[in-house]
């Protein structure tokens, strides 16, 4: 029986080193609309408006839990997204809560329709969806 010596060799791969999402950018048809349901009903913390003239355009900074950010802009006369069937690109903007019953109570106390809760087969978790002002599905996942 012939022996053979096997030397493996590992290379060195230069990874890339993503932290964190820095910003998620959601562009909206009414902006005051949109200002108000980020801010007031999903209760994000404004940490910066500005006023484009040039583009004729609002850029809301937005945060949660001073950690993670969300750039809310408006143009003139963007278009609509598509949505059914689902489109390629973002399919939902997902968000962590702590009680998925309390969180779908706040959204619905807004008139806002709701999923009903289902829970995940794989983690058992329990999550809902419903839409911000333009469609954009919004998933209310539990921690």
């Amino acid at each position: 029986m012939e022996h053979r010596n096997i030397q493996l060799v590992f290379f060195e791969v230069n990874m890339l080193k993503l932290n964190r999402i820095h910003h998620i950018a959601i562009i909206c048809s009414d902006y005051q609309k949109s200002k108000q349901f980020y801010s007031e009903v999903l209760g994000l913390t404004i940490k910066q408006e500005v006023f484009r003239e040039a583009r004729n355009s609002y850029k809301l900074d937005l945060e949660i839990a001073g950690q993670y950010q969300i750039e809310l802009f408006s143009f003139p006369d963007p278009p609509a997204r598509p949505s059914h069937p689902e489109a390629t690109g973002l399919r939902h903007l997902a968000f962590e809560v702590d009680n998925v019953e309390e969180a779908a109570r706040h959204i619905q106390s807004y008139h806002i329709p709701i999923e009903p809760i289902r829970v995940d087969e794989f983690t058992g978790k329990h999550f809902t969806f419903f839409a911000d002002p333009d469609g954009l599905p919004i998933e209310f996942y539990e921690k």
